[in-house]
């Protein structure tokens, strides 16, 4: 089996307010790219990649007009994809919804999510990931409320050949200081952000451990925003949250694994495996950075073993050979797939 997780830059804004493709020649929402030209980009990437299911990362918006369900399964229809079902969780209010495209060939999908449903009080102990966790961020002894604003998409996976296994799809908080005006404010929120994104992480690590306590088979991929050694900050916390949500330091049979992460961790700065690429304006350069996650349960890791590949239009020999490919990644997003084979039988 083949899963995948993939942010695909600014879906929402290629379907419009019936949940149909807008494949024109107007602006998408990547400079300088037509909405048919990542149309088609984003479809010839999710046919080279060829999972099973796909963990898309803000994926089309769920309101009261629109359903990423059905855009999602519009796109497949147009571009006669095997993985023509969709699912989503907890709608949010971003437009960037969590879904997750499969094959219903291959297995079948519930959303089943764990947790006490919470009212805006919140509570103290692994709450459902659509309520209030009650965490204190800042050491002043008074818990804040933390809260997703996309919830996880937590998944019963039920393979065809295979047994069960949970996923869970995460888009955690972006550290960026959007808003700040001066270095100060650019410092203060950056503080602010890393901690509530941690706390995000935290949360979810109470979910793993929940899941590992009940032997279960797990899957957490996503968006984390985060990865070891990726800023200054870091140091400043002791953990990125990809180290959190792993387990790092816990005993083995308690770490997910993630071999890229795990490269991160021990490799030399510029040497880590990198998922996106970002113009910086100011400086006129480009920014790589290593945000998407596969993490796989320990005993799933060992017994299916597993594989890892980050599709990389210039790291990866085979999309970097494969010209089609390859400008169809940097066409698609921002963002690039990373996939985990692994064997069910």
């Amino acid at each position: 089996m083949r899963l995948a997780t993939y942010n695909i830059e600014w879906f929402s804004r290629l379907f419009d307010q019936s949940d149909n493709l807008i494949d024109d020649g107007s602006w998408s929402g990547k400079w300088n790219v037509t909405k048919s030209m990542q149309i088609n980009a984003i479809a010839s990437v999710i046919k080279a990649i060829n999972a099973d299911a796909i963990m898309i990362i803000e994926a089309p918006d769920t309101s009261i007009n629109q359903s990423a369900i059905t855009a999602l399964e519009n796109f497949s229809t147009k571009f006669n994809l095997r993985q023509n079902k969709a699912i989503i969780g907890f709608a949010n209010d971003t437009t960037q919804e969590i879904a997750f495209l499969y094959d219903p060939q291959i297995m079948d999908v519930e959303h089943v999510p764990l947790g006490q449903a919470t009212a805006t009080t919140g509570a103290h102990d692994n709450p459902r990931f659509d309520g209030v966790f009650h965490l204190d961020v800042d050491v002043d002894a008074k818990p804040e409320k933390i809260t997703f604003s996309k919830p996880p998409l937590e998944l019963l996976l039920t393979p065809k050949v295979g047994n069960p296994m949970r996923v869970i799809g995460v888009h955690a908080k972006s550290k960026a200081p959007h808003g700040a005006r001066t270095p100060k404010q650019e410092v203060r929120i950056s503080i602010e952000n890393r901690r509530k994104q941690l706390a995000q992480c935290i949360w979810l690590r109470k979910r793993v451990e929940q899941h590992l306590d009940a032997g279960d088979d797990l899957i957490v991929l996503g968006d984390f925003n985060d990865g070891p050694g990726l800023d200054e900050y870091e140091k400043l916390f002791g953990q990125s949250g990809i180290e959190i949500v792993m387990g790092v330091g816990k005993p083995l049979n308690r770490v997910l694994r993630e071999p890229h992460a795990e490269t991160a961790m021990s490799a030399r700065s510029g040497t880590a495996p990198t998922t996106s690429r970002f113009y910086n304006h100011r400086d006129k350069t480009y920014l790589n950075a290593l945000l998407d996650f596969i993490m796989a349960s320990p005993d799933l890791a060992k017994s299916a073993t597993p594989t890892w590949k980050i599709w990389h239009p210039f790291n990866d020999p085979d999309c970097f050979d494969n010209k089609g490919l390859c400008d169809a990644l940097l066409t698609a997003s921002d963002h690039f797939p990373v996939t985990i084979d692994f064997d069910l039988t």
